[in-house]
């Protein structure tokens, strides 16, 4: 199975996360972190143990452009490894849980003040077609992340795809890059 979503933008911030945004919430809560949870994550280590323990995925180095996003799923072959796809960048060993049964794609800035209200407000606000979330199974997943280009209604489109594989056990992401620069700037000219 395969969600795909176009002209996706990151607010002006080179920044995407991608996780269960509820978990998130919850994460924050059991260790009493600041509603800046941007400065958080960028001046104490709260930041990298979110990613280890798979709460969060961070894609750092993002140009400002409109995205294709796309979630892979159930072992279908990703979009950015069928023929006349341009495949830029390709990095493993990302986990996410999901908790409260939706993933979702969004930007740094609702880190900069995170509340309750402001997540149920991105909830709400995701709730109209075209926005880059998934209901998903409970659990871990194994997540694979692409970069590159894609060919659609006859031009290349820069995309992110997330290729999802469940696993049965918990997971934890200790040796992936957390500012690897995923730049597509040029690339699908």
């Amino acid at each position: 199975m395969r969600h795909e979503f176009s002209e996706v933008l990151n607010d002006l911030v080179d920044y995407f996360l991608l996780g269960d945004i509820q978990l998130l919430e919850r994460f924050k809560q059991d260790h009493e972190l600041p509603d800046d949870l941007a400065h958080e994550f960028t001046h104490n280590d709260s930041g990298d143990q979110a990613v280890r323990e798979g709460i969060v995925l961070p894609l750092a180095g993002v140009d400002n452009l409109p995205y294709r996003i796309l979630f892979t799923l159930d072992g279908y072959t990703p979009a950015l490894r069928e023929p006349g796809s341009r495949l830029k960048h390709r990095r493993n060993g990302y986990v996410l849980q999901v908790e409260y049964g939706v993933l979702m794609l969004y930007t740094w800035r609702i880190l900069q003040h995170f509340t309750s209200k402001t997540v149920g407000d991105q909830l709400a606000r995701y709730q109209v077609p075209g926005r880059p979330i998934i209901e998903l199974d409970n659990g871990w997943y194994d997540v694979e992340v692409l970069a590159g280009a894609l060919v659609r209604d006859g031009l290349y489109e820069p995309a992110f795809e997330f290729v999802l594989k469940k696993r049965w056990s918990r997971g934890e992401a200790t040796d992936v890059d957390t500012g690897y620069a995923f730049g597509l700037r040029g690339y699908f000219d």
